[in-house]
């Protein structure tokens, strides 16, 4: 079985404060996040090593936007990410 077999998959917008690292002006821009939230149960076609992976499983959230455009309209160069986590566990 496949990993996305385990979890239902969804994305979601959060605010984090950051500051560009060109013109240094700080904003909050929003980050998409892939949600994935663990299953309820396991599907029939699973063997014993699915299900022992399955019950070692947590959901968590993955940061979806590596970089993002500064808001400043004289700016408006792309920066990196910084100082956000990547992955998130719930």
């Amino acid at each position: 079985m496949d990993e996305r077999d385990y979890y239902e998959e969804s994305e979601t917008l959060k605010p984090a404060n950051l500051s560009c690292l060109h013109c240094h002006q700080t904003d909050t821009y929003e980050l998409r996040w892939i949600v994935r939230t663990k299953k309820k149960a396991l599907g029939g076609r699973a063997d014993e090593q699915d299900r022992v992976r399955f019950a070692k499983a947590r959901s968590y959230m993955s940061r979806r936007d590596d970089v993002v455009q500064c808001k400043n309209p004289r700016c408006r160069k792309r920066f990196e990410i910084s100082g956000v986590q990547s992955v998130v566990f719930l």
